[in-house]
């Protein structure tokens, strides 16, 4: 059976309007080749699609039928039409990303190139967000994907497993806490804090956690990245909570020491999340496989 995408483009016309002549302006074509149109879609469907009345014409039950099929194929040629643009270049295409601070301050840098590289008409546009929020930009469909941690309840996403990571303190040399291997935020809550700045995700997630023991966080610097943190805990101006991924490169390369925290919550299972892989658009299902595949 052969038709075309005019044929379904008319049929959606005339569904809207009632009317095969306002069909027939619209594309515009005349309106006796609109209705030999219709008539040879109707011969070649084998089924009556309209039932012509006075006041207009009505789809039958099987022009329901087909009309719903129509809108399925129309709205994939439409995909397939802006996939094509994006290839030649002549569409940009701008995925928003929802992830948590520690996800965007120490993963997501190290993994992202390569696909950017693959899909030079992608623009990617990183939201830090609190693992809660996150889960609700997602539901709102303001980001396609997110990143939280999977510590928290998930409901009415499909989620899938990403990366582990840790909290750990990072304490200058000679502190009371750097001949220890492991502290409970308990015990390092007497000392003065570097923090990140308040709006951070990460800090509101920190000063949650000491109002939460009672033992308000003494903060003495708020600095804009971890780098600038660290460099301050060198300065014994401090100490700090980070990503055990950036603590071990510091480590390396300052007077400081990393100690690891107790509490369950300090152990971070990043996880990918989507609403439905129908509201993936063609480039966000390659950006979750790429993600979701890339666990090193």
């Amino acid at each position: 059976m052969h038709f075309d995408l005019l044929d379904l483009r008319l049929l959606l016309v005339i569904s809207a309007t009632g009317s095969l002549s306002k069909a027939a302006a619209t594309f515009p074509v005349a309106l006796s080749a609109a209705s030999t149109r219709l008539r040879l879609l109707e011969e070649r469907c084998g089924v009556t699609l309209f039932i012509r009345k006075a006041d207009g014409m009505h789809l039958t039950p099987n022009g329901r039928l087909v009309l719903e099929a129509a809108r399925s194929v129309l709205g994939e040629a439409q995909k397939l039409q802006d996939t094509l643009k994006e290839l030649a270049g002549q569409r940009r295409i701008t995925l928003n990303l929802a992830a948590t601070t520690v996800t965007n301050s120490t993963v997501l840098p190290t993994v992202l190139g390569p696909f950017l590289a693959d899909y030079p008409e992608v623009d990617l546009e990183l939201v830090e967000y609190r693992s809660a929020d996150v889960l609700r930009a997602v539901l709102n469909g303001e980001c396609e994907i997110g990143v939280y941690d999977g510590n928290l309840v998930s409901e009415g996403v499909i989620s899938l497993p990403f990366r582990r990571e840790r909290l750990v303190m990072l304490v200058p040399l000679g502190h009371p806490l750097a001949e220890r291997e492991h502290t409970h935020l308990r015990d390092a809550l007497g000392f003065a804090f570097i923090c990140l700045p308040a709006e951070r995700a990460m800090q509101r997630f920190v000063e949650a956690l000491a109002m939460k023991l009672a033992m308000p966080l003494q903060v003495r610097v708020r600095a804009p990245g971890f780098e600038a943190i660290a460099q301050l805990v060198a300065q014994r101006a401090g100490i700090a909570m980070l990503p055990e991924t950036t603590a071990t490169r510091l480590v390396q390369e300052l007077p400081v020491r990393m100690v690891r925290l107790e509490e369950s919550w300090a152990s971070l299972e990043l996880r990918l999340c989507i609403r439905s892989w129908e509201s993936l658009s063609s480039h966000g299902r390659q950006l979750l496989s790429f993600l979701s595949g890339n666990d090193a």
